[in-house]
């Protein structure tokens, strides 16, 4: 069992602490803090530095499949942690990775000091006997790989040849033969991320502290995860189904482990338990003390930076649940969340939202049939609904339909967002979409009275346009929530746009500070002789601020 759900590594984890260790013979890291490792992958990792006060020692988990202060690890396979001396980003520094025992990262053994100048000139000597056996060796290998390079090559032509003789086993075209080897390539990483489910005949030691939120399938609460082996703990999230919940509990336990999901901007989960005493299910995420959006929002005035922030992180993570590749390339299965809103969104002590509540979501797998697509049903929150999911009329044979109905809701939740910025003038209290001209809680048919019937959409007044970063965020609003699905912007544009108009606000701003600095006296009508080179560039000038300002509309 250990083999097939392999646990985490239990690791020393400080930060730079100051060390009386000298960086010989054996020491330890005294290190008082001890953390599960957040990635399956990661191992324990130990680094000691020399500076000019003294030494230092930190502590961490790190994944070897990234560098680490410029460096790879390369030795972690081990019960011991034998400290290497290495050139990083920061200087010379001894470090040192591990993962066959626990905490294994504590001990630290420096390997006895060998003056290298006794071993050079039998070094040199080797390197230069060995030489022109090397140079062969790859003259071969090259002639080798060249020639099976060329075999490839012909038989790729014989077989073009002779496809349309060949009988070819139906529905497996190059795509689907390049994702079965994919597959293949990475099948134990995949069964290792396939079910997070905690397989412990004990659940983890979680102590519930505080109800912080409840929706229609679950309940979630603040909780303190303890550690093993001391009195500290980890504050986290746990969102309670009851027993007769499970199928939403199972939706969202598939989508979270998911390894692929993993970004900044969703939700990170932990694990997944079975509590049978309790007759619940249980799902264990990271823990936000600011709350979902649509409380920050009541609570707070936004600034534009703010603004920025919180759009910009929305539209990413939407983005990257959509994608059907990860920025590396790699093949992604995508993603739709069907139930996007201001309360599923979560806000970071950094301001940035994270995605959560994925009941209601839905892997756009390949293999899925129209029938299937069918059975999901009408689902979500009828104030957020797009027009197509509220007449019922979504286009089943194309999976894209499904990504515009998460981009209208997510103009809503900018709309909304928006709403309560300051740079807009008069701000108003928070209200959601539709605010009073629907109820509460609305039902799916006065909300098609609202989106079908009259057209109608949440209001922009003319004073939100005086600011040039609300007009654009305004215009992208309004592509979204268009009721011509296929005339919506997807999220990878929605993210670009917000990004750039940083940079164009800065411009604008330094622009207008540049104007201000001109005498007032040069500004009045009078006539002065001017080259007519100067009126030229002036004109030039003009016409390409218009037309960059049009082009981000």
């Amino acid at each position: 069992m250990l083999f097939l759900f392999p646990m985490r590594q239990l690791c020393k984890f400080c930060d730079l602490e100051p060390s009386s260790c000298s960086g010989t013979g054996t020491c330890i890291t005294n290190c008082s803090i001890t953390s599960i490792c957040g990635g399956i992958n990661e191992v324990c990792v130990a680094i000691w530095r020399e500076n000019e006060t003294g030494f230092t020692i930190e502590t961490l988990c790190h994944d070897p499949a990234r560098s680490l202060y410029g460096v790879m690890l390369d030795d972690y396979n081990s019960s011991t942690c034998v400290m290497k001396e290495k050139n990083t980003t920061t200087g010379m520094a001894h470090i040192c990775s591990c993962t066959k025992d626990e905490e294994c990262n504590d001990v630290l053994l420096f390997p006895p000091i060998v003056d290298p100048t006794e071993e050079v000139p039998l070094v040199s000597v080797t390197l230069v006997s060995l030489l022109p056996l090397v140079v062969m060796g790859i003259v071969v290998v090259g002639m080798y790989f060249w020639y099976r390079a060329y075999r490839r090559r012909m038989h790729s032509r014989e077989w073009e040849s002779g496809i349309k003789k060949r009988k070819t086993k139906p529905g497996l075209d190059c795509s689907d033969a390049c994702a079965i080897m994919m597959d293949d390539n990475r099948s134990d990483s995949s069964s290792t991320h396939a079910n997070n489910l905690n397989h412990n005949t004990e659940p983890l030691p979680i102590e519930l502290d505080l109800l912080v939120g409840k929706g229609r399938f679950a309940q979630v609460y603040k909780a303190k995860l303890k550690q093993t082996t001391s009195d500290q703990f980890e504050t986290v999230a746990v969102k309670i189904f009851p027993y007769e919940e499970y199928a939403s509990w199972k939706n969202e336990k598939d989508i979270f482990s998911n390894s692929d999901l993993k970004h900044e901007n969703v939700l990170h989960f932990l694990t997944a338990e079975e509590r049978k005493v309790e007759k619940q299910y249980w799902l264990i995420t990271a823990f936000h003390s600011r709350g979902n959006l649509q409380e920050h929002l009541t609570r707070n005035v936004i600034s534009w930076e703010e603004l920025h922030v919180l759009g910009s992180s929305l539209a990413r993570g939407v983005a990257h649940l959509h994608s059907d590749r990860l920025p590396c390339g790699r093949p992604k299965v995508a993603i739709v969340h069907r139930d996007l809103k201001s309360s599923n969104i979560l806000v970071k002590t950094d301001l940035t939202c994270c995605l959560c509540d994925f009941g209601l979501g839905l892997s756009l797998d390949s293999n899925l049939s129209v029938d299937d697509l069918a059975n999901s049903g009408q689902v979500g929150t009828a104030r957020y609904m797009a027009p197509e999911v509220l007449e019922a009329r979504l286009n089943l044979e194309n999976m894209e339909s499904f990504k515009q109905t998460d981009i209208y809701s997510m103009a809503l939740v900018l709309w909304e967002i928006t709403s309560r910025c300051e740079a807009i003038g008069e701000v108003k209290d928070y209200e959601p979409a539709y605010g009073s001209k629907v109820r509460e809680h609305p039902c799916v048919e006065s909300m098609k009275d609202n989106v079908l019937r009259d057209r109608g959409r949440p209001e922009i007044l003319d004073s939100w346009l005086t600011h040039q970063g609300i007009a654009v965020i305004c215009a992208t609003i309004t592509e979204c929530w268009d009721h011509d699905p296929e005339a919506r912007l997807t999220a990878h544009c929605v993210a670009e746009r917000i990004a750039e108009l940083e940079e164009e606000m800065d411009k604008l701003s330094n622009r207008s500070s540049s104007e201000e600095k001109i005498p007032e006296e040069q500004k009045l009508p009078i006539e002065v002789e001017i080259p007519e080179m100067v009126k030229i560039t002036e004109i030039q000038d003009i016409i390409a601020v218009e037309c960059s300002v049009s082009d981000e509309k």
